[in-house]
């Protein structure tokens, strides 16, 4: 059974999400793809960048993800599930 992440932790709902970890990428819809956990951001993610009135950059993801049909995405917590 899956079960989705519920926050930003990486902890809540399935602590199986971690580096070299397979997940399933955006689960039940139509672009879910599988692929391969690379880097846990952490702390790191959630930051927006933004210099006096200038947007230079939303919030980071938490999660890159090897995709199995090549490619990286970075995509939060629940946005995937383990495998």
């Amino acid at each position: 059974m899956r079960r989705r992440m519920n926050d930003a932790s990486g902890t809540a709902g399935d602590s199986r999400v971690a580096v070299n970890a397979r997940v399933r990428v955006s689960p039940g819809t139509d672009g879910e793809v599988g692929g391969t956990v690379v880097e846990d951001f952490g702390d790191l993610a959630g930051h927006a960048v933004d210099i006096g009135e200038n947007h230079i950059a939303g919030p980071a993801r938490r999660w890159a993800v090897a995709l199995d049909a090549g490619g990286l995405v970075f995509v939060d917590s629940d946005q995937l599930v383990a495998e």
